[in-house]
């Protein structure tokens, strides 16, 4: 498949649904080789077959990236499978709302989990070979972005620790876009409003017909529009460094 990202290779987690599927289609399109991850291994292989259909390269690799040694393994089979990584994708992520008063515990260790701690761990196994397919590579750049919210800009009450790990993934990929530019390799961020994903689905009962009621008159986006904002960082010329994106339902005022 021909397209300004032939040649290159790019992980996207969270590849199952959502966001995250809609961006594994937008840079299979543009010609990468795309590795989809995620746990549920039966919507990566229907999605895989879709973009091979489709006259592209796909590789499903099932991990849980919240455990480190999962995440370094399935960033070294992308390697092996397709031979480089240009591109790496962080998209994998869960929102579970409500009062910190009375929140589960164990709601806040998921989020930190997913959120922050598989972010920290895919990049850290990515980064070397992004420096190198930033070397070695016809466009001679790579890119690392990583999908937050609109939560990581404006903290409200109800979101206190879905907004904690937004705000610190934007902070965490501020820092490293300073170690790494002069690398040529991009750190960028993108800001969804809200979308029309399976992600308030994970709030509990109750708190999530209240989140229906909030965004019920709004035209969600859809998960192609963020994708579409993927795709425009990484197809820039190596001279442009897109570092974030923010992406507001029209209708939305948060």
């Amino acid at each position: 498949m021909s397209g300004r990202l032939h040649g290159t290779v790019a992980l996207v987690t969270g590849a199952s649904s959502g966001i995250g599927e809609a961006t594994a289609r937008g840079l299979a399109e543009e010609g990468a080789a795309v590795a989809v991850l995620a746990r549920r291994r039966d919507r990566l292989e229907e999605l895989a077959g879709t973009i091979r259909a489709g006259g592209g390269t796909a590789l499903v690799v099932e991990a849980d990236i919240t455990d480190q040694q999962q995440a370094a393994a399935a960033v070294e089979r992308v390697v092996t499978g397709l031979g480089r990584l240009d591109t790496v994708v962080n998209n994998a992520g869960v929102m579970l709302v409500g009062p910190v008063s009375d929140a589960p515990t164990e709601e806040w260790e998921r989020m930190l989990a997913i959120n922050v701690q598989a972010v920290l761990y895919v990049t850290k196994a990515a980064l070397p070979h992004l420096r190198s397919a930033a070397e070695d590579s016809p466009r001679r750049v790579a890119d690392l972005i990583t999908i937050s919210s609109t939560a990581g800009r404006v903290a409200r009450g109800g979101n206190a620790v879905y907004s904690l790990t937004k705000f610190g993934v934007g902070a965490f990929s501020e820092a490293l876009r300073q170690e790494v530019m002069q690398q040529h390799v991009r750190v960028s961020v993108v800001e969804p409003g809200t979308v029309d994903t399976e992600l308030s689905t994970h709030v509990r009962d109750g708190l999530r017909e209240s989140i229906a009621r909030q965004v019920g008159s709004i035209e969600r986006l859809r998960p192609e529009d963020i994708a579409d904002a993927v795709t425009y960082i990484v197809t820039r010329d190596r001279r442009v460094a897109v570092n974030e994106i923010l992406v507001r339902a029209s209708e939305q005022t948060w």
